[in-house]
């Protein structure tokens, strides 16, 4: 296992910036999810961390030495792709081994190797069977167990699951935890889908546009974002954002509730809320319409348990409030969060 640092990386395509100034850690055994949309440079800072690509500026530090131009196979990194790149005609045994038998290991320790590593990703029932005699999942488990053989430093993994459907998705996406949980492998995992982002990750890099846009937990990230980008970005449904005046203001669509449903003491801040439509989606119901009462009215969104009674039908405008401590305000000019003190009152919204 090792620390990977990132030095004030930039990758400079032609007129083209992919990254712009990256600075990040990796702790040892740390399992890091860099998030974000298409485009944003999360792979190609894969390919830097891999030796695939050189940056343009910047360093790369494995346990405090300088890689920035070391080979890949000088690096003890593993990487896993989303296409895993099994050998059809060899057995899963054999494909766990292929890196070893390269490197010339003695039968009786590639033996003993292919059997532990199997053994942590759950597949030492099917060494004898061939990659298409097996799932999805299981082939991604192949892929994962032919790189820890080789005793990696530290694993990447681009998107490993975006080829499997959502079922297998999620029960896979809960043995890459379990199996993360048992080696303490330092991992760097890229991924547009924020889902398997809080649900893997240690910590989260959200980036866009080349850029780092905020480093958390998962709970940080959702609670706290730094900007209007990632308060949107994350959370299905996202953020609604609210302009008031010189601030805008951002909440939950969870925190979002009937009037009636806070205690007559509670701090809240309420608003009439004109409903357009009620989605049923089983455990949740979502309420689309517009906020009233405030300029220009905005579109926002509830998000109400189904458990909790809430007769609302679509055309009604109703009182709906949220907690002050919930609310989050980001300053109007540069979508970065801002401190509530040094924001005007909100002129245009009644409060409860």
């Amino acid at each position: 296992m090792a620390r990977v640092e990132i030095r004030k990386v930039s990758k400079i395509f032609a007129e083209h910036t992919a990254l712009s100034d990256i600075d990040l850690v990796v702790e040892d055994g740390e399992f890091l999810v860099l998030l974000g949309p298409s485009g944003c440079g999360k792979s190609t800072l894969l390919r830097i961390l891999a030796g695939l690509e050189i940056p343009t500026y910047g360093d790369i530090l494995i346990d405090g030495k300088v890689a920035t131009r070391l080979q890949p196979k000088d690096r003890n990194v593993a990487m896993v792709f989303q296409n895993y790149s099994l050998y059809p005609h060899l057995t899963i045994a054999e494909n766990i081994a292929f890196p070893l038998r390269v490197r010339g290991t003695p039968k009786d320790e590639i033996d003993r190797k292919v059997k532990w590593a199997a053994g942590l990703v759950g597949i030492e029932g099917l060494l004898s069977r061939k990659p298409r005699q097996t799932s999805g999942g299981e082939r991604q488990r192949t892929a994962l167990a032919r790189s820890l053989v080789r005793d990696p430093d530290y694993f990447l993994l681009d998107e490993p699951l975006s080829n499997l459907d959502a079922k297998l998705r999620h029960n896979s996406r809960e043995e890459l935890r379990q199996f993360q949980d048992r080696v303490r492998v330092t991992s760097i995992y890229v991924t547009h889908d924020q889902v398997e982002a809080m649900g893997l990750g240690d910590r989260i890099v959200v980036m866009s546009g080349g850029k780092v846009r905020q480093i958390g937990t998962p709970e940080e990230i959702y609670t706290r974002p730094a900007d209007t980008f990632v308060a949107t970005f994350i959370g299905s449904p996202p953020m609604n954002l609210v302009e008031t005046g010189d601030a805008v203001l951002g909440f939950r669509p969870e925190t979002f509730l009937p009037r009636d449903a806070f205690a007559a003491d509670a701090d809240i801040l309420s608003v009439p809320f004109h409903v357009r439509r009620v989605e049923y989606l089983g455990g949740d119901r979502l309420l689309y319409g517009k906020v009233t009462q405030v300029l220009p009215e905005t579109d926002v969104l509830a998000r109400i348990p189904s458990s909790v009674a809430c007769p609302v039908e679509a055309g009604e405008e109703v009182s709906f409030a949220v907690l002050r401590s919930e609310l989050r305000y980001f300053d109007r000019q540069t979508g970065l969060a801002t401190d509530r003190q040094h924001m005007a009152p909100l002129r245009s919204v009644s409060h409860g």
